[in-house]
């Protein structure tokens, strides 16, 4: 069954290439109603907090914090380089 969205089961589409072909066709001509919500039709609008993210974080940390951060990232590389 499909999850349930803000006016009640939200169907998912099928995962029959025959079916889904019918229903995007039907789709296209007016019989059927899409039921993909708009953050999925258009992802890189969800990608935007990825990027503001970073730079707010670095510039939140101290240079001290970020020096740590960097001994721990490459003592972890050289640990993997001795193991194989």
């Amino acid at each position: 069954m499909g999850q349930c969205g803000i006016l009640g089961p939200v169907a998912k589409r099928p995962r029959d290439p025959v079916q889904l072909a019918k229903q995007v066709f039907d789709i296209a001509i007016g019989e059927a109603e899409d039921t993909v919500s708009e953050s999925k039709r258009h992802p890189s609008n969800r990608r935007a907090g990825g990027k503001k993210g970073g730079p707010a974080r670095a510039q939140v940390l101290t240079a001290e914090r970020k020096r740590q951060i960097a001994v721990k990232a490459a003592q972890a590389r050289w640990k993997s380089r001795q193991d194989g």
